[in-house]
């Protein structure tokens, strides 16, 4: 099994799509990197041999940031917009969408739930 990033990448999966499991890495980023690594992209994760996972892996060491580096980059970035109070960063704070999507009738990944208000009847 292929442990990279400290993730473990599914074995049956061609090694092209594994890579996109970590965090940070999408399909285009997962090809740049196996072409760097000189890996062939249809391999499975189980038939890399050892010398290629760590080809795979020096290459996203020194070249990417990804899983928990980009996490907290991520949620420092959301913070620092919360912080100067701007209006992306008040749209976090509130828990509304800050790309500038209809809240009147959608929206309800960001809002939750309906809040019924009102009185209920029997």
């Amino acid at each position: 099994m292929a442990r990279i990033a400290g993730i473990d990448l599914p074995k049956e999966k061609r090694v092209e799509i594994g890579l996109t499991y970590i965090f940070g890495i999408g399909l285009s980023t997962a090809r740049e990197i196996l072409s760097r690594a000189n890996v062939n992209g249809d391999t499975r994760v189980h038939a890399l041999s050892e010398d290629e996972v760590k080809r795979i892996r020096n290459v996203i060491q020194t070249d990417y940031k990804v899983e928990g580096a980009l996490r907290t980059e991520v949620s420092m970035n959301i913070k620092r917009l919360m912080d100067i109070g701007c209006y992306r960063g008040l749209r976090h704070r509130r828990g509304l969408p800050c790309r500038g999507q209809n809240t009147k009738n959608n929206a309800r990944t960001r809002k939750g739930r309906k809040k019924n208000s009102g009185i209920k009847k029997h």
